[in-house]
């Protein structure tokens, strides 16, 4: 029978959690003494943690979210401008669509029309008597 060393994989994870904490606040201590940008992506990478549990650490996020202004990353000037220049593309893509439907309206009734006169061409031509008769 096999040991059971559930006691042993449980001290290495707390160890590896603790390890992995303590470099996590070290780098974010560091981030913020040194005035740079905070975020939990940036925290992540420079601590090499995964995002995902930097998000499990509610007093990591605490001073991630509360850290000085200074720290905190500041909203991204061509955010605003990428979405001023979205919204416009959707408004010339909504006003080209009224065209296109507009056009598309026209020619179904220009076909419409066409279709008529071609069946009453065919309607007249039928009831004429052939100029060409056997006798």
């Amino acid at each position: 029978m096999r040991a059971d060393n559930t006691a042993h994989l449980q001290q290495a994870a707390t160890v590896r959690h603790e390890r992995t904490r303590q470099r996590a606040i070290e780098v974010l201590d560091h981030l913020q003494n040194t005035g740079a940008a905070v975020t939990v992506a940036g925290l992540a990478r420079s601590a090499g943690v995964a995002r995902s549990w930097i998000y499990t650490q509610p007093d990591l996020l605490d001073r991630i979210n509360t850290g000085p202004s200074s720290t905190r990353v500041a909203a991204n000037p061509r955010t605003r401008t990428s979405e001023e220049s979205w919204q416009r593309r959707v408004e010339l893509a909504h006003q080209r669509i009224k065209e296109l439907t507009k056009e598309n309206q026209q020619l179904r009734t220009q076909l419409a029309i066409a279709h008529g006169q071609r069946r009453a061409g065919q309607i007249t031509s039928s009831r004429t008597p052939s100029t060409t008769q056997t006798t």
